[in-house]
């Protein structure tokens, strides 16, 4: 038994090196660590109200926060659905994490034509077609997917954080583990962060 444990590793191990398959599975973040604000955001891929937080917020928040050093922003997978766990685990393929927040913007922008329907396949594919466009090759997304580990990985933090924080509804925005509850717009949301600086 030990022996045919031992060469499915050796099966696996040699798997990953030949596909050059690296798989970051920690918090996706941005912004320097020691920031003064810190913002978690808990989201569902396939969640159209997280997609309209992104798009609303999250350009201007890099240019005048991230980018400035103030705050550390981090995208927190949810996942409500096989769907939105299959594109945390596209968009965890890539190591950079400015192309992995490029991706994470094309997911959200593209949405509505990738999470639909209920065959899982085509929703695979259509969500590999949008990391095509971020320059992830076919077979390291085919074998992100077949990750047991990352999968794994991304369910627990879901658990931790539904423990952690009563997570009822995505995107659950946290400003320094306080619950943001204003409207979604960036003037009201800067403001908001303004009163943490």
């Amino acid at each position: 038994m030990k022996r045919l444990n031992r060469l499915t590793l050796k099966i696996i191990i040699l798997f990953f090196i030949f596909f050059n398959i690296e798989v970051n599975s920690k918090i996706v973040s941005l912004g320097a660590p020691e920031s003064k604000v810190t913002i978690k955001v808990f989201s569902s891929l396939t969640c159209p109200a997280c997609a309209n937080f992104h798009s609303k917020i999250f350009s201007s928040l890099k240019k005048d926060f991230i980018d400035k050093g103030l705050v550390r922003f981090e995208h927190h997978p949810f996942p409500l659905d096989l769907a939105a766990l299959n594109a945390e685990i596209i968009l965890r393929c890539y190591v950079d994490k400015d192309k992995k927040f490029a991706l994470l913007g094309k997911i959200y922008e593209k949405q509505q034509s990738w999470a639909v329907g209920s065959d899982i396949n085509k929703i695979n594919d259509s969500i590999k077609k949008i990391g095509l466009e971020v320059n992830l090759e076919n077979e390291k997304m085919d074998g992100c997917l077949k990750n047991d580990k990352i999968q794994d990985e991304i369910l627990t933090q879901r658990i931790k954080a539904q423990k952690k924080y009563k997570i009822e509804a995505t995107p659950t925005i946290l400003i320094n583990e306080k619950e943001y509850t204003g409207k979604v717009n960036y003037k009201e949301f800067k403001k908001t962060l303004e009163k943490n600086l």
